[in-house]
């Protein structure tokens, strides 16, 4: 299982670290029950093994069944109900919507559509009635689509299937007195097998069996505790930790009387976990317990040291955790990074609560975002800034965590805003609008609750008042109404003026040049441009004015001074160059595209336009690129069958980002009369065809077809390409077989899978496709 799979897609972790014991019987019964039910909730106490159940099957999902790719979920660290639907609509294979929950549902429903796929969703029961409304409202839009989920209860709507997830066997008593019969019990089987991966050689005996055999029918055969418990095996042998477990359980039994035997029995086992740790290492897992999503070592020292855990002893103490299973180590993107186990993170939450420190170490834990987006968004500017995005998009969970604690402590509304406010530019090419302007317009909100006006000229109404600006931009790239931006802008050129913060007026300037640009005023949004430019440059903001100075470049290249706009595109090329900079001079090359496009040199414009896609992709710009693919699409009217594909694709990419077109009416008005002359170009049929080709397509294999004129037809592999051309030719299966030197069976499942991706039911259609395919010139 990879991401980014050719032939579908795949979505979530990589392949298994370790083997999964003892669960072939049950991947199979939830495969068959997958295939004839459209929902199958995996439901059972944590701990039991779901996700790890889930996961099996969907990489053993056949192809053929879900042609349109697999995609999983992970929601354990999402806190939200109203991100839910966003947070799922970036994981299929598109942009990070910038739209509210609402919307994303029905983005995911147009994006799912007819298309045949599996969703898993992981980790449901913290968000339980927002999957529920999510899951029937898809399941109701998308006849193609299946849904596997796992959950500690079940979702509770029309159609599920509830498959219960049980713990492993455990062997009895006769069984514990034979030593073959007991190797083969999956239980005491995990328990081996963990065991042996921290103590080589390891292997149950005669003198231990009966230890073994007690220890894991204790634990009820619960996977997670069963590892936790061969863990230690390093240290103590079975007999030891039985004897330890069985105190344990006595203690926690004489507890809470609520709680399950199964969950009595997984406390106990991580209360035992955390007691055989030193006291340092309680201290760092409990204050780790404040990080989501994973934590970097840099971001652990700031967070979570001091004179009772001092740094010098930190990476030893983390090093123990990881070697005690309470903090797993993995290479993200060349670095170490650390996550732990949500069981095991809730109950280090538990323990800072008790402790009396949550408070403390949640606001140094807000301090240390709060900084890290700070110092990104003062080294935007630079060659680190594809780095920065990378970075901050791994530590979206921390952000969000940071943000609600804000939120959520009397008083922190103004240190909220100021952390909300420094992503500015993630919270664009990232294509998050509406969660940026979700935080902005709480912490804005909260912090009108908190405190009165106050100095118009001080620094918490600088950070205010930034706040307000940042929130209306989001809001005009998402199409807000021109009148209620006008309103919203005044307001903050007033408050900007009587607080003498000039360069606060200066993007409200350069947000009336983006208005002007909408309605066609090219001419107007230059000047705009330029009076924001002038003022950021005697503030000394570099990056802000030649982002200005773009934009005068863009204003004039749709359709004013092109001697202008090329100046300006080689003044801006040349400071990015000087300082490594990699988004503006992307935009640059959007702009001499728009300047070929205009002067009828289409080959000029697809060339600067794939080039400025190079340069704005690995930010997931997606707005901007989706301008990019415009100008490629406009610019190859004379290949029809190639044009209606890209149609498709850009129908694909505006729905994916939540932005409109129709934000800026001469946009739209070319975009339409080109979709006219290209659907007079082609029959109907043909025309919807490829379109809807266009239109399926993931964003990976859109761009390989875009960045391409001889990219393979998408969907389609090198072989499944050579199979159809063979299927054109009248081969059979078995000719197909001789020809290629592959089995007949392999053959024939290539059939399946091309009839599968293309919609077909017949290699009669196959065979008149591929025939139509051939017969247009490339690049068509």
């Amino acid at each position: 299982m990879e991401t980014g799979a050719v032939e579908g897609a795949f979505t979530g972790p990589g392949s298994e670290l370790t083997p999964l014991i003892g669960r072939r019987a049950e991947t199979a019964r939830i495969a068959r029950l997958l295939s004839g039910a459209r929902l199958v909730t995996l439901s059972g106490v944590g701990g039991v093994g779901k996700t790890r159940l889930a996961l099996r099957v969907a990489a053993d999902a056949p192809r053929s069944a879900f042609p349109d790719g697999v995609y999983v979920a992970e929601l354990a660290d999402l806190r939200d109900p109203q991100l839910l639907a966003p947070s799922v609509l970036g994981i299929l294979d598109v942009a990070n919507p910038g739209r509210p929950g609402a919307d994303a549902v029905a983005a995911l429903a147009a994006r799912l559509g007819e298309r045949r796929a599996l969703l898993v969703l992981d980790n449901c029961e913290h968000l339980i009635d927002a999957c529920a409304r999510l899951t029937d409202a898809l399941l109701r839009a998308a006849p193609g689509l299946r849904v596997l989920a796992t959950s500690r209860q079940p979702l509770g709507i029309a159609g599920e299937r509830v498959f219960p997830v049980e713990p492993l066997p455990v062997p009895d008593a006769d069984t514990a007195r034979n030593l073959r019969a007991l190797n083969r019990n999956p239980a005491v089987a995990l328990f081996a097998d963990r065991a042996a991966a921290v103590l080589p050689g390891f292997a149950v005996t005669a003198s231990d069996a009966a230890a073994v055999a007690e220890l894991v029918r204790r634990l009820d055969g619960l996977p997670f505790a069963i590892e936790l418990a061969a863990a230690r095996i390093r240290s103590l042998a079975p007999r030891e930790i039985l004897e330890r477990l069985t105190d344990r359980f006595t203690l926690l039994t004489g507890g809470s009387r609520v709680a399950t035997g199964r969950q009595r029995t997984l406390r106990a086992l991580i209360d035992w976990s955390h007691e055989l740790c030193t006291h340092r290492e309680r201290l760092l897992w409990a204050r780790a317990s404040v990080f989501r999503g994973g934590f970097d070592l840099e971001s652990l020292e700031q967070v979570c040291t001091d004179a009772e855990l001092p740094a010098a002893a930190l990476l030893d103490t983390l090093d123990a955790l990881v070697a005690r299973s309470i903090v797993t180590c993995r290479q993200e993107h060349g670095r170490s990074r650390y996550h732990m186990l949500e069981t095991v993170r809730e109950y280090g939450h538990e323990r800072l609560a008790a402790s009396g420190s949550l408070d403390a170490i949640r606001a140094r834990h807000r301090d240390r975002y709060a900084e890290l987006t700070a110092r990104a968004q003062r080294e935007w500017f630079g060659p680190r800034q594809v780095d920065w995005f990378t970075r901050l998009r791994l530590d979206h969970p921390n952000l969000r965590a940071a943000l609600e604690f804000c939120l959520e402590q009397p008083g922190q509304a103004r240190a909220g805003l100021g952390l909300a406010v420094s992503p500015r530019h993630y919270w664009i090419t990232a294509g998050l609008l509406s969660e940026g302007r979700r935080w902005l317009s709480r912490l804005l909100a909260a912090d009108r609750a908190q405190h009165d006006a106050g100095d118009a000229a001080g620094p918490d109404a600088a950070v205010r008042l930034e706040a307000q600006v940042t929130d209306t931009y989001l809001g005009i790239l998402q199409g807000d109404s021109e009148p209620e931006v006008r309103q919203a802008l005044a307001a903050c050129e007033a408050a900007a003026r009587r607080g003498g913060h000039r360069r606060q007026s200066a993007w409200v300037w350069h947000h009336h040049g983006i208005l002007a640009v909408w309605r066609e005023d090219f001419v107007g949004a230059a000047e705009l441009f330029t009076r924001a430019r002038t003022e950021f440059r005697a503030q000394g903001c570099l990056d802000a004015a030649l982002e200005c100075r773009v934009k005068f470049a863009i204003a004039h290249a749709y359709g004013g001074d092109v001697a202008a706009a090329e100046e300006a595109c080689g003044e801006v090329e040349a400071a990015a160059r000087a300082h490594d900079e990699s988004w503006l001079r992307g935009m640059a090359l959007l702009a001499r595209a728009l300047l070929a496009w205009r002067a009828h040199a289409p080959a000029d414009a697809i060339t600067h336009a794939r080039a400025a896609i190079a340069r704005l992709r690995p930010f997931q710009d997606w707005w901007d690129v989706a301008m990019c693919v415009e100008v490629i699409a406009w610019s190859t009217q004379d290949a029809p069958r190639r044009a209606a594909r890209l149609l498709g694709v850009l129908h694909m990419m505006w729905e994916s980002v939540g932005g409109r077109l129709g934000s800026a009416p001469f946009m739209s008005a070319q975009h339409l009369r080109f979709e006219a002359a290209v659907r007079q170009a082609l029959p109907a049929a043909a025309f919807e065809r490829e379109f809807g080709r266009g239109a399926r397509a993931g964003v990976d294999e859109a761009m390989a077809w875009v960045l391409d004129d001889a990219a393979e037809v998408p969907g389609l592999t090198r072989r499944e390409s050579q199979v159809a051309e063979l299927v054109a030719e009248g081969l059979t299966n078995k000719d197909i077989a001789a020809r290629l030197t592959i089995a007949q069976r392999t053959a024939e499942n290539h059939v399946e899978r091309i009839l599968a991706k293309l919609g077909f039911t017949s290699r009669t259609q196959l065979a008149v496709w591929a025939h139509e395919q051939r017969a247009e010139p490339a690049g068509n």
